[in-house]
């Protein structure tokens, strides 16, 4: 499948492109299956929401046309849509006539392991903290070197996610995913207003709580809070729900509560 840039098939990206010298822009990894962009409202009304903080000034409709045309024609994949500010000379200031750039790339759909929806998945705890910056916080944007440090932290199978702190040591997410808690049969998530990125599932979720019957609060999640919980899950657009079944000594076995989300998600992204 080719990469398109601006809607056409393309091998090649302009130099001063903002992305590449600045990361300034953000990014959707929408799954596909059967042609359909899994939840991608959502995923656009996220970008939506980043341009408007990071005054992007970016098309939407035209951008869901192109996905829309994409996933057709990748017909079962992951469409991860680059969206940057555009090309400029040298410099952190803008060309005032810059126009954002829109890229479009496939990879096959993960063949993760059945085992880590069924029985659950541990957690590396990740040495790297998250740093604090409002501006920025809860945007998928393309500065996530705090990521790569983290996730080059583990290298064998036994770990598929790890867990992320801030530098206050408050409970923020998963290298790739966030992560819940289920505490007396209330759903709870971290405050996400200062780092973290605010995931389409996790939004999903929320959103959908008080329909299912589930009390869901965001808030701070502490250490104490993390090792006092009766289910943890991680989540993420593109897997759906796997439970959590370890971190470090720490173990929890799969949920009433993990499961019915964990189907719900599932109808999701398969219909």
């Amino acid at each position: 499948m080719h990469s398109w840039i601006d809607g056409q098939p393309a091998t090649a990206l302009n130099l001063q492109n903002r992305g590449l010298a600045y990361g300034d822009g953000l990014f959707e990894t929408i799954a596909v299956r059967g042609g359909r962009p899994s939840l991608l409202d959502a995923h656009l009304a996220r970008l939506a929401q980043g341009c408007q903080r990071l005054h992007i000034p970016a098309d939407i409709a035209l951008i869901r046309e192109e996905i829309l045309r994409y996933a057709s024609a990748l017909d079962q994949g992951v469409a991860k849509l680059i969206l940057t500010r555009g090309d400029s000379q040298r410099g952190y200031a803008s060309a005032p006539a810059a126009a954002p750039r829109r890229i479009l790339q496939a990879a096959p759909l993960p063949d993760y392991p059945e085992a880590h929806a069924e029985a659950g998945v541990r957690l590396y705890p990740c040495r790297t903290r998250l740093a604090e910056q409002p501006l920025l916080a809860g945007l998928k944007h393309l500065n996530r070197l705090e990521q790569v440090l983290a996730r080059a932290e583990w290298q064998d199978a036994e770990h598929a996610e790890g867990l992320m702190r801030d530098i206050q040591g408050r409970v923020i997410e998963g290298v790739y995913s966030n992560l819940f808690l289920v505490s007396h049969g209330r759903l709870l998530t971290a405050d996400l207003s200062r780092c973290g990125v605010a995931g389409v599932m996790r939004g999903v979720l929320i959103a959908h709580a008080s329909a299912l019957g589930i009390e869901v609060q965001v808030g701070e999640v502490s250490t104490a809070a993390l090792e006092q919980a009766d289910e943890v899950f991680v989540c993420n657009s593109v897997y759906g729900i796997w439970p959590v079944r370890a971190l470090d000594t720490l173990n929890w076995s799969p949920g009433p509560l993990t499961r019915k989300l964990q189907a719900f998600a599932r109808t999701l992204l398969e219909t």
